[in-house]
């Protein structure tokens, strides 16, 4: 019998087209796992549609002093109230470290949220300056592959 293809979203939110060039570079390196992706813009996406996958990346951006993206914040409340024990998340994204003590700090407060899922981390939080250049590549080849590594654990 054949393996059930692995299931993945990648749901991001962008104002410069950082943020999407980092969610296009997660599903190029998913698709080559052979994992089904589905990429979404966060405004275009419920959070109960988690439920429905393996793996789900966030890629969200920071703006000003640390806020979370406007257009992303019904999908953060809503992921509070979601209970995901099987599913595997990895969070990624772009800032700008002009803003220091603020860089990429929606990338945490997603990581917080959702935890409160039960759902399992995997990797650490990639934090990109600006676009994603080589060693930024192969930070995020490192974490699809430890993510999709992680459901086979």
């Amino acid at each position: 019998m054949a393996e059930r293809k692995l299931k993945a979203q990648v749901i991001f939110a962008t104002i410069t087209g950082n943020n999407e060039a980092v969610a296009d570079r997660l599903v190029n390196l998913l698709e080559e796992a052979g994992v089904q992706v589905q990429k979404s813009e966060i405004s275009q996406t419920e959070a109960d549609e988690l439920a429905e996958y393996d793996l789900a990346f966030l890629v969200p951006y920071t703006y000003d002093e640390g806020s979370l993206p406007d257009e992303g914040l019904d999908y953060f409340d809503d992921i509070a109230d979601l209970d995901l024990p099987d599913l595997v998340y990895a969070v990624a994204g772009s800032g700008d470290t002009f803003y220091e003590g603020y860089y990429c700090l929606a990338l945490d407060k997603f990581d917080e949220q959702m935890q409160k899922t039960g759902a399992k981390r995997a990797g650490e939080i990639v934090r990109i300056n600006l676009y994603p250049g080589q060693k930024d590549e192969e930070r995020l080849a490192d974490l699809v592959k430890e993510a999709v590594e992680s459901i086979h654990s």
